[in-house]
């Protein structure tokens, strides 16, 4: 699922929650027309629709594809067998309760739906963000691996893992979070960055240079991979650095001062 897919999606689920069916239903439409990923909630929603309209065919379709996805979608078992049930199915709906009765007690991060699990890590990484910002780092640490744990493929979760990693002077760990990030989305530059100090820390000093000249690679105006790179003593392409450093910034309202003035020659 691609980043517009994404948006249309957020924009489709806050529809479907103000029961803005319609809506709703063009997005999720389009969506599944796309191909790619699809989340068995998008099918699980699109069932909510048709059958609110009372196309039970319809609903039960998506319904199935949602269970197709992730056989562990309680909500779509639930409205599966009320679905089964009206259309005259009693026994397909009764093993689907008796399948879902079956799983009781047995359910664990790995049957979460996409979605819910996105979810749960960004709240686990709000928790470590609280953490960090009163001192308690360990905890903080502890947080953002348990994001991680859920959603693996979210890089940023990472990095921001590897940074309080190298700021508890465990470099090989934060090591290894940054690398994961690479290898997952390479053109997540930022994580390039980070590496490249990672490598400095650990004596790699050409592996970072390496890290820092992808950068430029992609991004030839990137200052922090321009200044990383003098600092290792390598000239980077382009026009010499000038203005602020890269980790400095200049509050909205603070402006340079103005030149001064010449002196003037005293009038005898």
């Amino acid at each position: 699922m691609d980043d517009q897919q994404r948006n249309m999606l957020t924009k489709a689920r806050e529809h479907y929650k103000r029961k803005e069916f319609d809506r709703a239903r063009r997005l999720l439409e389009q969506i599944v027309e796309g191909g790619g990923v699809t989340y068995a909630d998008v099918h699980n929603m699109l069932g909510v629709i048709h059958h609110d309209a009372g196309d039970l065919a319809r609903a039960q379709e998506q319904f199935e594809a949602a269970l197709r996805i992730n056989p562990n979608y309680t909500e779509a078992v639930l409205n599966l067998t009320v679905t089964y049930n009206e259309i005259g199915r009693y026994d397909d709906a009764r093993r689907l309760m008796e399948h879902l009765g079956s799983r009781k007690g047995q359910e664990g991060p790995d049957s979460l739906e996409p979605y819910a699990r996105g979810k749960i890590a960004n709240l686990h990484a709000e928790v470590a963000q609280a953490y960090y910002d009163v001192g308690l780092l360990q905890a903080a640490i502890t947080e953002m691996t348990k994001a991680i744990d859920l959603c693996g493929d979210f890089v940023d979760l990472r990095v921001r893992l590897g940074n309080m990693l190298t700021e508890a002077q465990r470099t090989p760990e934060a090591l290894v979070q940054y690398e994961v990030a690479v290898r997952i989305k390479p053109e997540y530059l930022q994580a390039r960055i980070q590496l490249g100090i990672a490598y400095v820390k650990s004596g790699r000093k050409d592996d970072a240079i390496a890290q820092w000249r992808a950068v430029l690679d992609k991004d030839p105006n990137s200052r922090s991979a321009k200044m990383y790179l003098r600092l290792a003593g390598v000239t980077p392409p382009g026009p010499p650095l000038t203005g602020v450093l890269p980790v400095l910034k200049r509050s909205a309202d603070e402006s340079p001062a103005p030149p001064a003035e010449p002196p003037t020659e005293e009038k005898k």
